[in-house]
Order: C-alpha cells, then sequence, then structure tokens
C-alpha cells in the first residue's frame, strides 16, 4: 500500500485545469453532504443500487462456507465458480451505455431490477422448498449478477447526473452507503447462517426485493433550478 500511494504522489497527475477546481473546505464539504442527504432522489438511486450489491456482499461472506463446506468444492473449483459470476457482472455491464441508449435509463433500472428480483426469489423459492441443488445456486446466481451489472452503473450515473459540481462528494458518499448496506445485510444474515444455502440465498432476494420496491417509484431525474454547492 505505501508503494502504492508513492507511485499516486509522484506518477498520478491532475488532469482537472486549476481554473476549473473547486475551492474545498471543511464548511463546502458539510454543505455538499447536506445538500446530497436531502436528495431524496439521488438517495433512492443510491439504495437502489445498494441493496442490489447487498446480494453480492451476501455472497461473497457466505457463499465459501456453503460451496466447501456444504457441497464439498474444493478451494480451486470454488475460485473459478465465483470468478464465473463476477464475469457474468463485468460482461453485463459493457451493455449499460447501448442499452441505456436504446431504452432510457430509467426503464434499464428498473427492468434490471426486476430481472434481479426474479432470479433471486427463483432461488429462494428451490431452496425453501427443500432443493439442494448447487448448479440451481450457480446458474441462478449467473443471472441475477448479470442482471446486478446493469443496476450498479445505471443508478450511479442517474445518481450523479445532477451533482456534477460535487461529483467526488457524491462519488464518496454513494460508495459509503453502499458498502454500509451490505454490511448491514450481512450482518443480519450472519444471525441466521447455518453452513447451508437458504440463509445466504434469503439475504440475496430481500435485497433484491427491497431494491425492486423503491424501484417502483418515480426514478425520472428532477432537475431544478437551484445551483449546486461548489
Amino acid at each position: 500500500m505505501l508503494v502504492g500511494l508513492i507511485m499516486m504522489a509522484k506518477l498520478l497527475n491532475e488532469t482537472r485545469p486549476k481554473s476549473d477546481r473547486s475551492k474545498s473546505s471543511l464548511t463546502s464539504a458539510l454543505s455538499a453532504y447536506k445538500l446530497l442527504l436531502l436528495d431524496r432522489h439521488f438517495l433512492l438511486l443510491v439504495f437502489i443500487g445498494s441493496f442490489s450489491m447487498a446480494g453480492f456482499f451476501t455472497y461473497l461472506a457466505n457463499s465459501s462456507f456453503v460451496m466447501i463446506s456444504h457441497y464439498g468444492l474444493s478451494p480451486t473449483v470454488y475460485s473459478i465458480s465465483f470468478g464465473i459470476n463476477a464475469a457474468s457482472f463485468i460482461a453485463s455491464a459493457q451493455f449499460t451505455a447501448t442499452l441505456g441508449k436504446r431504452f432510457g435509463m430509467v426503464k434499464l433500472v428498473k427492468g434490471a431490477v426486476i430481472g434481479c428480483a426474479m432470479a433471486t426469489l427463483t432461488m429462494f423459492a428451490y431452496f425453501a422448498a427443500g432443493g439442494d441443488n448447487i448448479w440451481m445456486l450457480i446458474l441462478l446466481y449467473f443471472v441475477a449478477s448479470a442482471f446486478m451489472g446493469l443496476i450498479i452503473p445505471t443508478t450511479s450515473v442517474l445518481a450523479l447526473d445532477q451533482h456534477g459540481e460535487n461529483a467526488g462528494t457524491a462519488s464518496a458518499l454513494m460508495g459509503t452507503l453502499q458498502m454500509l448496506t451490505g454490511a448491514a445485510m450481512v450482518a443480519v444474515v450472519g444471525i441466521f447462517t447455518n453452513g447451508r444455502p437458504l440463509p445466504m440465498v434469503s439475504g440475496m432476494a430481500a435485497g433484491a426485493v427491497i431494491a425492486l420496491l423503491l424501484a417502483t417509484r418515480d426514478l425520472t431525474p428532477k432537475y431544478n433550478t437551484e445551483q449546486n454547492v461548489k
């Protein structure tokens, strides 16, 4: 980490001209956070992405125990299965711009949230009914992960759209709320964890359903004439 910090300080140049840089102070930072925390539209989009991503955090925290201890996968095979799901997320994210231009960003978010919820609810229904097939877990999470790859970038773009002057602060707050939401979901699921798939799958489905409920709200950008805090 120390080497990385030194390289960043020495080799990573500031790309924004001095004339375009905002003056930064504790007061301006607090004002920017206040503006963001009072923006319901911003928070709505942030939490749609956060609860969708909570499914990933739940999988990240529990899947090694489920896959290795319960299903008997070797660490190598588990890492491959984990990598396949990550590839699904990354691959689908490449289509956000194309799909956003064709259908609109709001419709893309809503459609992807519905798809993610359907995949995780199907997974939950299967394991709640007593199913215990590892392929159902892998395949359905592959689908859910692909939809997450559409949700996360798109909600981020929509959330930041009206906060160009505070893009850095908004991005930092968004990342913090995503991490806190994921951590809270993992903590709740941890209470019920028993090494079997159902508690993990329940947490994944819960996050997707909460995101779906939030996505039923109006996500259309609401532009106003107020100047963003610099």
